[in-house]
């Protein structure tokens, strides 16, 4: 072929890389076919069905691989840091006396916690799960030609018309997830939350599921709750005012409560339940002509009522036994 011909040629010499991928940069592959072959047929074949799509699935393969990767690498640290703060929220001593196994970890006291670190972990896992193969999704697309421009376009739009019409479903999910994420409470605590007081059934990202001591069952939306009081976590306290006639000596009473506050800590099935020596305070009030002294037990979440309760029969067996007078407390 002669100089002016070769010259005229778009890829480059006939017999080179360059004309039979018809490429002035050809790719490492339609090259390497070329070097192998030496067939500008062949190699022309190759760069025209095969070099393209090869290139675009081993790029679609990597992407996937990685996100795959990222996604397995989340879950393990958002299921390590719930189990954290699952144990976070629990005293020593319970942790201790509670120590069990959960997804490999032995410090998720009782099931109530597991429970909640379980639907804590599953909802954040969900979230980076959506977040990651969504993004490896939109990379694999633009890979593929497609122009992303009109879909998130469209899918800003359809989303601010989503988030006005739905504030207040996004303010309860939003709530959910911070009260999941702070351990505020969970299934089974007693709480108060202003507008309802009673035992957590169920609790989802949305609303709160509790029913009073009537049986009435509460709905409460989670973007609804400004504050809570939660009488069943970490430990509760049994706070007894006692009132016996004022002419009583108030040392003798306060030795037969100490006694009977000790012996009920000692025994069994109490002694795991209340969880450090119990304290009489002394002379709480003086009530017409009635003493009232004060008892109190710190005690296992939420069992605070079951002792104060089997306490207030002992006291009074107590003081049938010693002939102390019980009072009624006036104005």
């Amino acid at each position: 072929m002669s100089l002016a011909v070769a010259s005229l040629l778009p890829w480059g010499q006939d017999g080179s890389p360059e004309a039979a991928c018809r490429d002035q940069t050809p790719s490492a592959s339609c090259r390497l076919v070329w070097n192998i072959s030496h067939n500008n047929d062949f190699t022309r074949f190759y760069a025209t069905w095969l070099d393209g799509p090869l290139t675009t699935l081993l790029l679609v393969i990597v992407t996937l691989v990685i996100a795959l990767i990222v996604k397995n690498i989340a879950h393990r640290m958002i299921t390590r840091v719930t189990l954290r703060m699952a144990e976070g929220t629990m005293s020593e001593r319970v942790r201790e006396r509670s120590r069990t196994v959960f997804e490999g970890s032995p410090a998720l006291l009782n099931k109530r916690r597991a429970q909640r670190a379980q639907t804590l972990g599953s909802v954040l896992r969900s979230i980076a799960s959506v977040l990651i193969m969504g993004t490896a999704l939109f990379s694999v697309l633009g890979s593929l030609g497609l122009n992303l421009a009109p879909i998130l376009a469209s899918a800003s739009v359809i989303g601010v018309a989503v988030g006005f019409g739905a504030q207040n479903i996004v303010k309860d999910l939003l709530a959910g997830l911070f009260m999941l994420l702070e351990d505020q409470y969970g299934v089974g605590d007693f709480i108060d939350v202003g507008t309802a007081k009673g035992t957590v059934e169920a609790v989802t990202l949305r609303v709160t599921r509790m029913r009073d001591v009537d049986g009435v069952v509460w709905y409460v939306p989670n973007g609804e709750i400004k504050k809570v009081g939660n009488e069943s976590q970490n430990w509760g306290r049994a706070v007894l005012d006692i009132p016996v006639d004022i002419q009583e000596n108030t040392e003798r009473v306060k030795e037969i409560l100490q006694d009977t506050a000790d012996e009920m800590a000692a025994d069994g099935p109490w002694n795991d339940i209340v969880l450090e020596a119990p304290s009489v305070w002394g002379v709480q009030a003086l009530a017409g002509d009635a003493l009232v002294i004060r008892v109190v037990l710190k005690t296992a979440p939420g069992r605070q009522g079951d002792v104060a309760r089997e306490l207030r029969e002992r006291v009074k067996r107590a003081f049938d036994e010693a002939g102390v007078t019980v009072a009624t407390p006036g104005p």
